[in-house]
């Protein structure tokens, strides 16, 4: 049985749950989001990623209420909700500091917004049991916020959140409190708990880890405006742009000058006296136009023999070594002076390993391992 992949973005038919029409938001002179259209559909989980101020919080911050737009339209559902207060909103936000109330109970937490809205008993006691059973915190019902783990408060301000069944859930920095492996184990949990209700998550978040593990899309922000938007394995495999590339994971670059070696083959000329880099793309470059070429040190394989038979060679020598346990980068210096970064999975014990510090070495790829780019 096939399973349908979840792409509603490519289906023309569907409509967005958020839209983003041309918004700018201004604060006095400074442009924080700057003429801005996306849509959000339905059950996405959709990452907001950059750097500190790029507009990712602006963004969220007008998707609860506490900011309008300057200009532009933003649509809820097909409803305009520019000047709607986040309390009439289907909308709410989980904060970073999870803003839990000390003096309440796990229990009196989950209820709190509930009871503010009057619902009638039986109802609030059979929602938060189900939020406590989709958290997993049946066993601390009874506890109060300074009792618990940190990820435990976590899924207690998740449970709140998700209480009152809003369309939308706005997560600020969710996981910023948690250790590494806390965290880890904590995206999948959120990915289980957003595929389980079906809700729509929009996460604002500076770690692109993060952004790339849980995410059905990714927006990359920079200074008011979207980069790009696309799934995690295009924005990794295919970015747009040198700032896209440079922002998920780690790239080596190299900048040039193409000239068509036709079928959508390349030659980048990038530096005096070495020979030109093959490179494939769909995009078509013209003779001569200044261009960037991005390859992940995952993709260069690294030899002590010259290998043959493979569209790029480069010869260099072992700088540094950065051993990370499952794998090793290589930071090899080629005569022009740049400097490559090689990975390669340490699948033997170290003392197998054939390569050391200041050893000659030969990088490799084939043609279609890098990206092309104009900016």
């Amino acid at each position: 049985m096939s399973q349908t992949v979840f792409a509603p973005w490519a289906d023309p038919d569907q409509k967005p749950l958020i839209r983003f029409e041309n918004v700018t938001k201004k604060f006095g002179e400074f442009v924080a989001i700057d003429d801005l259209s996306l849509d959000i559909y339905e059950q996405e989980f959709f990452a907001l990623l950059g750097p500190s101020g790029c507009g990712k919080t602006t963004m969220m911050r007008m998707l609860a209420g506490f900011e309008n737009p300057t200009s532009g339209r933003m649509l809820l559902a097909g409803q305009d909700i520019a000047g709607v207060p986040p309390n009439k909103r289907a909308v709410n936000m989980m904060f970073q500091s999870y803003a839990l109330f000390p003096h309440l109970s796990i229990w009196d937490n989950i209820a709190f917004g509930l009871r503010r809205d009057n619902k009638p008993k039986d109802e609030i006691n059979a929602r938060v049991e189900e939020m406590l059973k989709l958290t997993r915190l049946e066993k601390f019902a009874r506890r109060k916020p300074h009792q618990i783990s940190g990820g435990q408060r976590q899924r207690v301000a998740l449970a709140r959140s998700l209480a009152k069944a809003p369309k939308l859930l706005l997560l600020d920095e969710p996981m910023g409190a948690l250790d590494k492996k806390l965290r880890q184990d904590t995206q999948f949990e959120l990915m289980d708990i957003q595929e389980t209700t079906g809700t729509t998550f929009v996460i604002v978040t500076h770690d692109q880890e993060e952004a790339m593990t849980v995410a059905s899309r990714v927006a990359v922000m920079d200074e008011g405006r979207i980069i790009q938007v696309a799934t995690p394995a295009d924005i990794y495999e295919a970015p747009n742009s040198i700032y896209v590339a440079d922002f998920i994971g780690d790239v080596n670059l190299f900048n040039g000058t193409t000239s068509p070696e036709g079928d959508d083959r390349y030659a980048v000329h990038w530096a005096e006296g070495h020979p030109p880099l093959i490179a494939t793309s769909a995009q078509p470059f013209s003779d001569g136009q200044s261009s960037h070429f991005a390859i992940r040190p995952e993709k260069i394989a690294i030899s002590t023999e010259r290998p043959t038979e493979t569209a790029n060679v480069l010869q260099g020598k072992v700088l540094d070594i950065a051993y990370l346990g499952n794998i090793s980068t290589y930071h090899v210096a080629l005569p022009s002076g740049q400097i490559i970064k090689a990975q390669t999975a340490n699948t033997r014990r170290i003392s197998r390993r054939a390569i050391t510090w200041e050893d000659p070495v030969w990088l490799s790829w084939n043609a279609t391992a890098g990206v092309l780019l104009d900016r």
